[in-house]
């Protein structure tokens, strides 16, 4: 039997070569697919930027898929500039979280961290302030006006991968455009899909969320 934390590593990273990936699914829903069929502007990317720079704080539930169909979920927060926070449970083994400067993935039954620099990881265009989603973004046509596509990457380090960002118009949302999902690739051609529900802006979070206790001193986690 795959223990979950295996399964959510492989659904969670594409792990090759050192690179680090939050993945893709094999298809988006019909009303999210991007189609070369509407013309977009630079405006939308404008309008994706102040999105992403409108959100201090958000908190949303998350459920991921991989290419075989196998899917976990839990609770993502996030807290600009460069904090995130991925958790699976009190059940779960499994802890993925950004500090702001680093990526670990912390898995509690083996006791083994991980770790990465913040821009080695496509993710890194949702919350990593160096990465500038106008500099390295780029409109994918999409079938509908009220969905926008961007695809991410930086086209002098393909080894970081890109990510697809998936958003759809609400006007309660930063920028009247909520993040609803994203799509990724490493340059292994790992893939999985994260969509986003539930989403809660500005709600209070404390730097204190994006710290974890170090099952490599401990062999047990905290509750």
């Amino acid at each position: 039997m795959t223990r979950f934390s295996d399964t959510a590593r492989t659904l969670m990273l594409g792990l090759g070569a050192g690179t680090l990936a939050l993945g893709l699914v094999p298809a988006l829903p019909a009303s999210l697919a991007p189609a070369p069929l509407a013309a977009q502007s630079a405006s939308d990317l404008d309008a994706v930027v102040a999105a992403l720079r409108g959100i201090s704080t958000m908190r949303a539930d998350f459920t991921q898929t991989d290419r075989a169909g196998n899917v976990a979920a839990g609770v993502m927060t996030l807290k600009r500039p460069g904090k995130i926070r991925f958790d699976y449970g009190k059940d779960s083994d499994l802890l993925v979280i950004s500090n702001g400067k680093s990526l670990f993935v912390v898995d509690y039954e083996v006791a083994q961290v991980e770790r990465w620099p913040i821009g080695n990881s496509p993710l890194g265009a949702l919350f990593d302030p160096q990465r500038d989603v106008k500099r390295y973004g780029k409109l994918i046509p999409t079938s509908n006006k009220d969905v926008i596509s961007v695809e991410v990457r930086d086209p002098k380090k393909p080894e970081f991968g890109m990510i697809n960002l998936i958003f759809v118009r609400k006007a309660a949302a930063p920028g009247g455009w909520q993040l609803a999902q994203w799509v990724a690739l490493d340059a292994q051609n790992h893939r999985t899909r994260v969509q986003l529900s539930n989403q809660r802006y500005g709600v209070p979070v404390a730097d204190s969320t994006f710290t974890f206790k170090d099952p490599r001193r401990t062999a047990r986690r905290p509750g």
